[in-house]
């Protein structure tokens, strides 16, 4: 699996006009699901993006996850995020995992972030959403469950 997870101060998305996942202070989560994730890939991102820490404690030092200061996440489906654009400029989106393997294990990850008792809003799978934020730092890392970056 793979993330760009960015700090914000506010997030959204939409479909179709209407807001389908929102959060005040905390992550937004484009989420990408490989050919070869599993659910041990779900879990640790679902563990990572959990503590996280990328906020500041009272020192100013990113100390704090997400769990720390009570935020939320949005988290959007980004096949996208396995294309391949090292030849031509039409990227190849072979590495992505089929849709019904995908959805399950963004399900998934949802699933067991909310069971850590965070606030998650979603975007919908396979939708053409509109995602809105305010990148607060701006902080953005980026995450490979198979540790690739």
């Amino acid at each position: 699996m793979r993330a760009v997870v960015q700090r914000v101060s506010r997030a959204a998305v939409r479909v179709d006009g209407a807001v389908t996942g929102e959060v005040a202070r905390g992550l937004l989560v484009l989420l990408g699901v490989g050919r070869d994730d599993g659910e041990p890939d779900a879990g640790w991102m679902a563990d990572k993006l959990a503590q996280l820490r990328v906020f500041e404690d009272d020192e100013g030092k990113l100390n704090r996850s997400v769990t720390d200061v009570g935020g939320g996440l949005v988290v959007v489906s980004q096949f996208t995020l396995f294309g391949d654009a090292r030849k031509g400029n039409r990227p190849g989106f072979t590495d992505a995992a089929p849709p019904e393997l995908a959805s399950r294990l963004y399900e998934r990850t949802c699933a067991l972030l909310r069971e850590k008792g965070l606030p998650v809003g979603t975007g919908v799978f396979r939708a053409h959403m509109d995602v809105e934020l305010v990148n607060d730092g701006p902080i953005t890392i980026l995450l490979d469950s198979k540790r690739l970056f």
